[in-house]
């Protein structure tokens, strides 16, 4: 699949430790498989299942993790809430409403930025998802420590499991990795100087004038002006203006025919005003 390269198993093992993904009575496999798909992408294996409806090692589990079906494999299947974050020493729960109840409430980011606090001290966290109906009850927030709740349309707040999850793991990766790129993309060409513009500016402006390009004399300068400015916005670099060079070069020698090679005429144009 795109994006996945296994060559690069010995950097995600790196990783440090992330917290456990708590999902409550799940009620689709094709969720539960969409969540080990999300914490994939963001190096989180410790996923735990209240014991719903949803069988975590189905063909439809599997088929919907897209490759990430070693996160379902070593899932852990639990009877009670109790049970599955006993050995947690921070627990959060997520939830798109106030519940009435007397605890501290995080934007995902600043719950990241405790997560890895905590875990770097040497702590055990998690986070507590709900039903994909009807979320979380009210005990069992109250077992949570604190509160994770996303920024959100309040007049649609209602999360796909996996999305949820997703966001808990991005924000996670992010803090505990700095946030840099994934990749960077080859180094540009130095920046071309200014000898290297004028010497195409007046190779070009040689050739179209030769074409008959400037049709008025009066709006020459005008337009010369024109498009400097435009090749100058381009921020153009030395491997730019020799690509530009080679298809000046190009045009006005035009293509082989019947009686050898022809040059071509530029035609002017139409919007002649300043730029």
């Amino acid at each position: 699949m795109a994006g996945t390269d296994h060559t690069k198993a010995d950097l995600a093992a790196a990783l440090p430790e992330g917290p456990a993904i708590v999902l409550v009575q799940p009620q689709l496999a094709e969720n539960v498989g969409s969540v080990a798909r999300a914490m994939a992408n963001f190096g989180l294996t410790d996923l735990r299942v209240v014991q719903g409806r949803a069988d975590v090692r189905s063909e439809t589990a599997i088929a919907f993790s897209a490759g990430a079906d070693y996160v379902l494999a070593q899932a852990q299947v639990f009877d009670t809430l109790e049970e599955a974050v006993a050995d947690l020493t921070l627990l959060f729960a997520t939830t798109a409403r106030e519940r009435g109840q007397a605890k501290p409430v995080d934007a995902p980011d600043a719950a990241a930025g405790r997560l890895v606090a905590h875990g770097a001290g040497g702590g055990r966290a998690g986070v507590l998802f709900g039903r994909e109906r009807t979320g979380l009850d009210n005990d069992e927030v109250a077992l949570a420590s604190r509160v994770v709740t996303f920024p959100v349309n309040p007049a649609y707040a209602s999360l796909n499991l996996a999305q949820a999850v997703l966001l808990v793991g991005y924000e996670w990766f992010k803090a505990a990795t700095g946030g840099a790129p994934a990749f960077a993309m080859p180094p540009r060409s130095p920046e071309a100087s200014q000898a290297e513009a004028i010497a195409f500016y007046r190779h070009l402006e040689g050739e179209l004038d030769e074409a008959g390009f400037f049709r008025s004399a009066d709006k020459r300068a005008s337009m010369v002006r024109n498009l400097r400015n435009m090749i100058h916005r381009m921020e153009p670099t030395k491997q730019d203006l020799q690509t530009l060079h080679g298809v000046v070069t190009a045009l006005v020698e035009g293509r082989p025919g019947p009686e050898g090679r022809t040059r071509n005429v530029l035609k002017p144009l139409k919007d002649e005003g300043q730029g």
